[in-house]
């Protein structure tokens, strides 16, 4: 604003001088009068000054137009790298790198409060509304509820089976051990497979229960064996649930505790993501039971790139692999190596470092003839499958003499309850 007014009056300033001077020394020039002469120079001066210091008033002008730019250049660039930062923080917490309460500026922690303000107004209206009256939905939810009442009767009235499939010695086919499975009937004896009702028993906390009862089975067949003098093992499935529920693992510690002279014909096996995924607990309650001389299988093998190390230190004895994984991952590979983190380790070398390890191969999921050849170019010692026996049903009075205590399910199934009502 002191510029524009300092313009207006050099201006007026300027016209003025200009006019006067020139009327005046037209006159004196013309009239040759001195003195006029000498106010028209006087008055030519001042418009001659006036010239100077608009031009001063200019440069001015011109250099506070140039600070302007130059803060606005930089308010430019101010902007930009905020608007980086802010991405880049954006960025990293998606990642999860950066803890959001503390690298937040106050204004996000303000929006970040107000979202969080929407959402649980959100939820109260979405907590406050009926529920959906979808058909589907409906139906599924009473067919969970008929299947819950399913398993919960098999297995309050002992409609519980016990399957043995051999584990036999390659080339000979001698059987050396069965794995152990439970088949759930319902009450017109249809039999259930575990597809069918085990993700469901599991979010009911039943798992634990089914366990509990094949193990008491498993002990009294191996006890069975025993006697007949057939020095067969058995493996028996126990789930990762299991292994770390406070209230079912200490009762099925206790068992192994009183039975150790089974330590050497009862092997605990687990499917392989089980045993990635344990836990500190899981891991401790395993060590446990391996102070008590009991080992471990894994199944569902999904590679051999394994950490065979840490089978060792966690007793695991045993790997079950598919045939067609242990042909397809050492066979059917070109040339290349079979473990890359072990470059050096040839095909036909897999068995015999597992065994450097205390473990041993178990070839599962054995179909055809023409896969033995494979597996025992593989120089694999064992094998299961439907080639030499397919899962069968123990006989009924064998059956009967495994049937736990009258009051065993019962017990189970209420502390399955409480665990249920606790959660």
């Amino acid at each position: 604003m002191r510029h524009l007014t300092t313009g207006f009056l050099f201006f007026a300033y300027l016209f003025l001088g200009l006019t006067v001077g020139a009327v005046i020394w037209r006159a004196g020039f013309g009239a040759g009068a001195g003195a006029s002469g000498a106010i028209g120079a006087i008055a030519l001066f001042g418009a001659s000054h006036a010239l100077i210091a608009g031009a001063a008033i200019r440069s001015s002008l011109k250099k506070e137009i140039e600070q302007v730019r130059a803060a606005h250049r930089l308010l430019a660039d101010a902007m930009e790298s905020t608007q980086g930062a802010l991405t880049d923080l954006a960025q990293a917490i998606e990642d999860g790198a950066v803890n959001s309460t503390e690298a937040l500026t106050g204004e996000v922690r303000m929006l970040e409060g107000l979202v969080q303000q929407m959402s649980l107004s959100i939820e109260d209206r979405l907590a406050a509304a009926p529920p959906p009256r979808d058909p589907f939905e409906t139906r599924m939810r009473e067919q969970s509820g008929a299947l819950l009442r399913t398993i919960h009767d098999a297995l309050s009235e002992n409609r519980v089976d016990l399957y043995l499939q051999p584990v036999v010695t390659l080339p000979q086919r001698r059987t050396v051990y069965y794995e152990s499975f439970t088949r759930l009937r319902d009450a017109s004896d249809r039999v259930m497979m575990p597809a069918e009702y085990l993700s469901l028993a599991e979010g009911e906390g039943l798992v634990p229960a089914i366990d509990n009862l094949l193990l008491f089975r498993c002990a009294q067949i191996v006890r069975r064996l025993a006697r007949q003098d057939r020095k067969v093992g058995v493996f028996c499935n126990v789930a990762l649930t299991s292994l770390g529920d406070e209230t079912f693992f200490p009762q099925f510690l206790h068992f192994l505790s009183e039975n150790r002279d089974l330590n050497q014909s009862l092997i605990f096996e687990l499917g392989q993501a089980n045993f990635d995924a344990r836990g500190a607990v899981e891991a401790r309650n395993m060590a446990k039971l391996a102070d008590l001389g009991f080992r471990f299988s894994l199944d569902k093998v999904q590679t051999l790139d394994l950490d065979f190390a840490d089978l060792q230190r966690s007793d695991v004895r045993f790997i079950k692999v598919a045939a067609d994984l242990l042909i397809e991952q050492l066979l059917d590979i070109d040339g290349a190596a079979p473990l890359p983190s072990l470059p050096d380790i040839q095909a036909a070398d897999f068995a015999q470092l597992t065994r450097r390890y205390g473990v041993e191969v178990i070839a599962e999921k054995v179909e055809a003839e023409r896969q033995i050849v494979d597996i025992l170019e593989l120089d694999v010692a064992m094998g299961q499958g439907h080639l030499f026996g397919e899962p069968r049903a123990i006989k009924d009075e064998v059956l009967a003499e495994t049937d736990p205590p009258a009051d065993f399910m019962r017990t189970t199934l209420r502390q399955a309850e409480q665990r249920r009502r606790i959660q």
